[in-house]
């Protein structure tokens, strides 16, 4: 019995020095690692402190959301508001209006340039020549490149009422009167996005090319000793193969479905008054309410209803995913 008990000591600390030195040596993996790789650390060291300084300092200034700052006390001796600055955003008429508008383009902007992308994409997949895909992924991605000011002037230069190219050349074609574009709010829906096509999608063909260059040409081959068409394979097989990347970008997008393109509905209707009704979203309104009030509460618990909203849409978007096909999902 006593034999047992000292070789189940002599056991149980055997088993210790083992544990001790398989963590020594995970420690002194680690040291290699970073050692080894020190160059790739200090290239992303930059990275991490921008984003510590733009993206997790910010957060400490959620506080003026509830809070009723005034410029005597500062944000942190301001006293406390509670809810009150989201009771402010929330009660007035342009509410229901400014959250339908954020919501609905922003929707109808993901659903447009993911599918004008995966189309540009396979059209672009098809071509032989060595140079043309080249400049007309080039062609498209330009605008992408355009400040909201630039692009601005371009849409005034085509819908100004007096020199406008449409008012003026396409109109008359079919007998119609010219119109005040910037005095009429129904026909935004439609220019807005179509402008929003045309500056992003771009953008997203450029990923949707670049994930096709990774499929192997073997399905192809197959395919075509088959007699699949061309419309077969890229059905059948290119766009089950991207599949992953839409849901990515389709998820990532998500999270700031509650965000609007500032420039896009600022600066492209001109901040014309008369088309508010279908221009007006939370980032111009919260705006236009800071320059007029100067309530730096109620901008604030705006920016918060925004990050809490696209959290949990990002969240949830991702159990959907993730219930249908756990490979895709984010996490």
């Amino acid at each position: 019995m006593l034999a047992r008990i000292r070789a189940g000591g002599i056991y149980s600390t055997h088993l210790d020095a083992k544990r001790v030195n398989g963590l020594a040596y995970g420690q002194s993996t680690k040291w290699r690692k970073l050692l080894k790789f020190w160059p790739l650390y200090l290239m992303m060291l930059p990275t991490i402190v921008l984003l510590l300084i733009n993206n997790y300092l910010p957060i400490a200034g959620l506080i003026i959301a509830f809070k009723n700052v005034n410029y005597v006390d500062g944000v942190f001796g301001s006293p406390w508001n509670g809810l009150n600055n989201f009771k402010f955003l929330f009660s007035t008429r342009d509410a229901w209006i400014i959250t339908r508008n954020t919501l609905l383009y922003n929707a109808v902007f993901i659903a447009s340039n993911i599918i004008v992308a995966l189309i540009f994409a396979l059209m672009l997949n098809e071509l032989r020549s060595r140079w043309l895909p080249k400049f007309y992924q080039a062609s498209m991605f330009f605008p992408f490149f355009l400040s909201m000011v630039v692009v601005s002037y371009l849409v005034f230069a085509f819908l100004s009422k007096g020199n406008g190219f449409v008012n003026n050349n396409l109109l008359p074609l079919f007998g119609m009167e010219p119109i005040s574009w910037y005095q009429e709010p129904k026909y935004w829906p439609f220019i807005l996005p179509l402008i929003n096509i045309w500056k992003n999608a771009g953008y997203y063909t450029v990923f949707f090319v670049a994930s096709m260059v990774t499929i192997s040409h073997e399905y192809y081959e197959a395919a075509v000793i088959d007699g699949a068409s061309k419309w077969q394979q890229a059905i059948r097989i290119t766009l089950p193969q991207l599949m992953p990347l839409v849901t990515v970008l389709t998820l990532l997008q998500i999270g700031r479905i509650f965000y609007a393109d500032f420039g896009l509905f600022y600066q492209v209707p001109l901040n014309s008054g008369a088309i508010y009704s279908t221009t007006n979203v939370i980032d111009t309104y919260v705006y236009r309410a800071l320059l007029t009030l100067g309530d730096f509460g109620m901008s604030s618990a705006a920016a918060f209803y925004q990050s809490v909203v696209g959290f949990v849409l990002v969240f949830l978007s991702n159990y959907i995913v993730r219930k249908l096909d756990r490979e895709n999902a984010l996490f």
